[in-house]
C-alpha cells in the first residue's frame, strides 16, 4: 500500500521534478546583457525622445563592457580550464571555448554599438544627405523640420535594445549543452536581426526586401534545425549533448525503448545533417549562402557588419560544440561532407566575388569564402583546429567591422557610395580613408604582418596536421584567387583618376573614428604579435561534457 503521508508526497514531488539550479554568477555575462536589453525597452517607452539618443549609447556600452568584465572574471576564475561544467540544470556549458567565443561577442558588439551611433536619424536618408554637404561645405537641404531633428540629435535608438537582444542569444549560442537551448538562442538572436535589417528607409524597398529574404530563409533553416532536434530525440530519446554522445559512441544504458530507436543510424545521419544545415545556414557556407550578398546589400551597413562578424562567430562556435561534443563518433561520416562544403565554399567565394561591382557585395562574397577558410580548421578534428578557429573568428570580426565601418563614409547625395566605380580615386581624395582601407582588405587577403595571414596560417597549420593537406592546398589557391579583387579596389582607389562629381568622405564622428582606429590596430598587432593571443585561444580549446 503506497504511503499517503503528507513527508512522503512532498518528497515523491521534489524526486519528480526537482527544484531548479541556476548558477547565476556563471551565467552573468547572460543575465547582464538580456537585464540591459530590457532596461533600453524600458528607456525607449518612457524618456522623452530628445534623451533617448545619449541614454541608450551609455546603457548598451556600460552594460557590453560589464557583460565582457564578467567574462573575463569567470575565465580567471578557472571556468575556461579546471572550473569547467555545465550550469542551469545542463542547458548552458561554461567552458574555455565558451567564454572565448563569448568574449569576442561582446567586444564585437562594443565595437558595433560605436557605429550604430553614427546612425542619426536616417543614415541613408538625413544623417549621409547632412554629412555629405557638410563635407562640401555646403548648405543642408531640407526642411526645418528635418534640420531642427539633426540638429536635436534625433536617431533610431530602437536599434540599442535590438543589438543587446542579439547579442544574448548569441552568447548563449555557442554555449548551449542541448537541442533545445540551440535552437531557443538561434530564435533570439535572429529575430532582432531580421528587425535591424529593415531599417534603411531612404532605399526602403531594397532594405525590406533584404529583410523578408533574410526571415523567410532563415525561417526555412531555423524548420530544418528543429527537424534535426526532432530525429535525434527520437534516436537518442534525450537533448542533452553528453546524453547523444553516450548513445551515438554505445555508453548508454541500454533499455528496450533505446535499443528500438538506435536499431538504425537513419534517425541519426538524417537528424545530425538537419541540424549542421540549420548551422551552416548562419555561417553562409556554400550551398546555403544564397542569402549573404543580398541581405548584406541591402541592410544599413552598420547592422551588415554587425551580423557578418558576430553572427559567424556565434555559428561556428555552436557548429563546433556539435561537432566535437555530440558527433565525434560520426566524425568518418561528418568529416568528408565537411571537405566538401568547405572546398565549395573557399572556390565559389572567391570567384564570384571577382564579378562584383558593388563594395557590400564584395566584402559579402568576402565573407563567405572566409568561412570555408575556417571550415578547414573545424575539420582538423583536434585540440589545434579549435583554437586555429577560436583565433580566425577573433582576428576576421574586427577586419569585418572595421572595413564596413568605412564604407559608410563614404558618401554622396544619394547616400552611401557603395558601386566600385565611385571609389576610383578615392586616395586622393581621402587618403587617410583609402588607406586604413586598404589594410582591411590586404588583411582579408591574408598578406604577412596583417591578423589575416595569422589567422589562415593557423588553420591551415591544423588542417593539414589532421590529414587534410589537399583541403589547404585548395586554400591556398583560393586565397590567391581572392587576393586578385582585394588589390584590384586598391588599385582602383590609388591608381585611378578621381571622377568629376565624386562621393565625398564624410567626417566620422569619435565613436566611428574609434572603431575604425581599434580595427586597424587589431589588425596589426595579431599580425606582428599573434603569439599570446593564438596561445589564449590554445588554452580555451576543451570542450566541457
Amino acid at each position: 500500500m503506497a504511503d499517503s503521508t503528507p513527508g512522503a508526497a512532498g518528497a515523491s514531488t521534489s524526486t519528480l521534478f526537482p527544484a531548479p539550479k541556476i548558477e547565476y554568477a556563471q551565467l552573468s555575462p547572460v543575465l547582464i546583457v538580456f537585464g540591459v536589453a530590457i532596461l533600453g525597452v524600458l528607456v525607449e517607452a518612457f524618456l522623452p525622445r530628445r534623451t533617448r539618443y545619449t541614454a541608450q549609447l551609455g546603457l548598451s556600452v556600460v552594460g557590453l563592457a560589464a557583460a565582457f568584465a564578467a567574462v573575463v572574471a569567470l575565465a580567471a576564475d578557472g571556468y575556461a580550464s579546471t572550473k569547467s561544467h555545465i550550469a542551469a540544470m545542463g542547458a548552458v556549458a561554461v567552458d574555455g571555448p565558451a567564454l572565448f567565443l563569448q568574449g569576442t561577442i561582446l567586444l564585437v558588439a562594443l565595437v558595433a554599438a560605436f557605429t550604430f551611433a553614427e546612425r542619426r536619424l536616417d543614415p541613408a536618408a538625413h544623417g549621409s544627405r547632412v554629412d555629405s554637404f557638410a563635407a562640401q561645405g555646403s548648405a543642408v537641404p531640407g526642411s526645418d523640420q528635418e534640420k531642427a531633428a539633426v540638429k536635436a540629435g534625433f536617431t533610431t535608438t530602437e536599434v540599442f535594445p535590438l543589438l543587446l537582444f542579439a547579442v544574448g542569444g548569441m552568447l548563449v549560442f555557442p554555449a548551449a549543452n542541448d537541442l533545445l537551448t540551440l535552437f531557443v538562442s538561434l530564435e533570439v538572436f535572429s529575430l532582432p536581426l531580421y528587425l535591424l535589417c529593415a531599417l534603411a528607409r531612404r532605399h526602403r524597398l531594397m532594405s525590406q526586401e533584404s529583410a523578408v529574404k533574410y526571415f523567410l530563409l532563415g525561417a526555412f533553416s531555423s524548420a530544418v534545425l528543429l527537424f534535426g532536434v526532432a530525429l535525434l530525440y527520437g534516436y537518442a530519446g534525450t537533448v542533452s549533448y553528453g546524453g547523444i554522445a553516450d548513445v551515438v559512441n554505445g555508453s548508454a544504458k541500454l533499455t528496450p525503448a533505446l535499443a528500438n530507436s538506435t536499431a538504425t543510424d537513419a534517425l541519426l545521419l538524417i537528424g545530425g545533417a538537419m541540424v549542421v544545415v540549420g548551422l551552416l545556414f548562419k555561417v553562409a557556407a556554400v550551398p546555403f549562402h544564397m542569402w549573404t550578398p543580398d541581405v548584406y546589400q541591402g541592410a544599413p551597413t552598420p547592422v551588415t557588419g554587425f551580423m557578418a562578424a558576430a553572427t559567424k562567430v556565434a555559428a561556428f562556435g555552436a557548429l563546433l560544440r556539435l561537432l566535437y561534443v555530440v558527433l565525434p563518433g560520426l566524425r568518418w561520416d561528418w568529416r568528408p561532407v565537411m571537405w566538401g562544403v568547405a572546398i565549395l565554399t573557399m572556390v565559389i567565394g572567391a570567384i564570384v566575388a571577382v564579378t562584383q561591382t558593388d563594395v557590400k557585395r564584395l566584402l559579402a562574397y568576402s565573407s563567405i569564402a572566409h568561412a570555408g577558410f575556417i571550415l578547414a580548421g573545424v575539420v582538423a578534428v583536434s585540440p589545434d583546429g579549435v583554437s586555429s578557429v577560436l583565433f580566425y573568428l577573433g582576428a576576421y570580426s574586427f577586419v569585418t567591422l572595421g572595413a564596413f565601418a568605412v564604407v559608410t563614409l563614404v558618401r554622396d547625395a544619394g547616400g552611401e557610395a557603395t558601386h566600385l566605380s565611385r571609389w576610383a580615386g578615392l586616395g586622393r581624395r581621402s587618403p587617410l580613408v583609402a588607406a586604413v582601407f586598404a589594410v582591411y582588405l590586404l588583411a582579408f587577403a591574408g598578406i604577412p604582418l596583417t591578423s589575416g595571414f595569422a589567422g589562415k596560417f593557423a588553420v591551415f597549420k591544423a588542417a593539414a596536421e589532421g590529414g587534410a593537406l589537399p583541403l589547404v592546398i585548395i586554400g591556398v589557391i583560393s586565397s590567391a584567387i581572392a587576393a586578385f579583387f582585394y588589390i584590384r579596389v586598391i588599385v582602383l582607389m590609388f591608381f585611378s583618376e578621381p571622377r568629376p562629381g565624386g562621393p565625398s568622405v564624410a567626417i566620422p564622428s569619435p565613436l566611428t573614428s574609434g572603431a575604425i582606429g581599434l580595427g586597424v590596430a587589431v589588425t596589426l598587432v595579431l599580425g606582428v604579435a599573434p603569439q599570446y593571443f593564438l596561445d589564449l585561444a590554445s588554452k580555451a580549446d576543451v570542450f566541457v561534457r
